[in-house]
């Protein structure tokens, strides 16, 4: 049995986003597929994430104990470290990913518990694990020159390798703002790609 995090970032409601969309029926189709795993869903436009304080770093880079895992920010590292797969729905926002997103990350990487220093550098402690990343985007950023200026897999992609989650993938929507497009058919594509992935995930 795995522990599986669905991590939701867009201020959109369900029957708004295309994005959710799609992860909610790669999600479905996961379900069926392993009925006996856990599935926490997080909601970030639900949580109180915040840009982190004076006194939330001294807090996520201090000593930490049994209430740490109590603490408004490193709760969301414990839960992140203790799931054994990831599922990130989030939209491509001026060529990145949500701010709260990016927030979300410095939640979670914390010395200690999900990476640490040695006489090497910085070496993940999430090994093993394995994530999806499912995106929609306004424009086509998969082939250059446009895909020069495409930051959110790129960054989601290696800050989840920095913590040691190597087995990465992404499934994204695209053009679905571009005048003349189909976007029932690309949406219905990536789709279908989820309902793929999620029966080896």
């Amino acid at each position: 049995m795995s522990k599986v995090l669905y991590i939701k970032a867009n201020a959109k409601s369900e029957g708004e986003s295309r994005t959710f969309r799609i992860a909610d029926r790669f999600l479905e189709e996961y379900k069926r597929m392993n009925p006996l795993d856990e599935i926490s869903i997080l909601d970030l436009s639900q949580e109180k994430i915040h840009f982190l304080s004076v006194d939330d770093i001294a807090t996520v880079y201090g000593p930490k104990t049994e209430e740490s895992k109590k603490h408004p920010v490193l709760q969301y590292t414990y839960q992140f470290a203790e799931a054994d797969k990831y599922i990130v729905a989030a939209p491509m926002w001026n060529l990145s990913i949500p701010a709260i997103l990016k927030a979300y990350i410095d939640y979670i990487t914390v010395t200690g518990l999900t990476f640490k220093y040695t006489e090497k550098g910085a070496v993940g402690l999430l090994m093993g694990k394995k994530a999806i990343y499912i995106v929609t985007r306004g424009g086509g950023y998969s082939s250059e020159p446009e895909s020069n200026y495409e930051m959110g897999e790129r960054y989601l992609r290696t800050a989840f390798g920095f913590l040691g989650i190597t087995d990465f993938t992404s499934i994204a929507a695209e053009k679905l703002d571009v005048i003349g497009e189909d976007v029932e058919a690309i949406l219905n594509k990536a789709i279908h790609e989820a309902v793929i992935a999620a029966k080896t995930f």
